[in-house]
């Protein structure tokens, strides 16, 4: 379980399904939501897997993102785009150092995204901890507090 000075300290990525698509999101400092502070180390385990899948997709970068991060360059958006070239949607903390804000947006959507079905049992196992029951492909910010209604 990540305690709360864990989770306000550490930028933990974490991962949550939507409808049989994989999401990413790198929280920054942020409040987990319980059902991913729950999973501690087996967050770990989806962090490994998802890291060293292949690249299957094109990307395609949040049309909004400059409108919402006006200094937004090729460093920061590495990450994202090698999550989203694995298949996954990659969301990022809107605003920083504010551990309760539960505010985060889309940097970038795969174009061929990855599907639950084809990941190994063991992850399915973990992330279906963690669901949120809407469309990623139409999703560009979520509330993480959405996550323990």
């Amino acid at each position: 379980m990540y305690t709360e000075i864990e989770q306000q300290s550490l930028d933990i990525d974490w991962f949550f399904t939507g409808n049989n698509e994989i999401a990413f999101v790198a929280s920054a400092g942020g409040k987990l939501p319980e059902t991913i502070a729950e999973l501690g180390e087996k967050n770990g385990i989806l962090s490994s897997y998802f890291r060293n899948l292949p690249e299957i997709s094109d990307v395609i970068i949040n049309p909004e993102l400059k409108s919402i991060l006006p200094d937004v360059n090729e460093t920061y958006l590495s990450d994202f785009i090698n999550m989203a070239k694995k298949g996954i949607y990659a969301f990022d903390k809107t605003v920083l150092n504010n551990f309760l804000d539960s505010n985060y947006h889309l940097v970038a959507s795969p174009k061929n995204p990855l599907k639950l079905k084809d990941l190994s049992p063991n992850v399915i196992e973990i992330i279906l901890k963690a669901q949120f029951n809407n469309e990623l492909k139409d999703m560009k910010q979520i509330n993480v507090f959405k996550f323990n209604e």
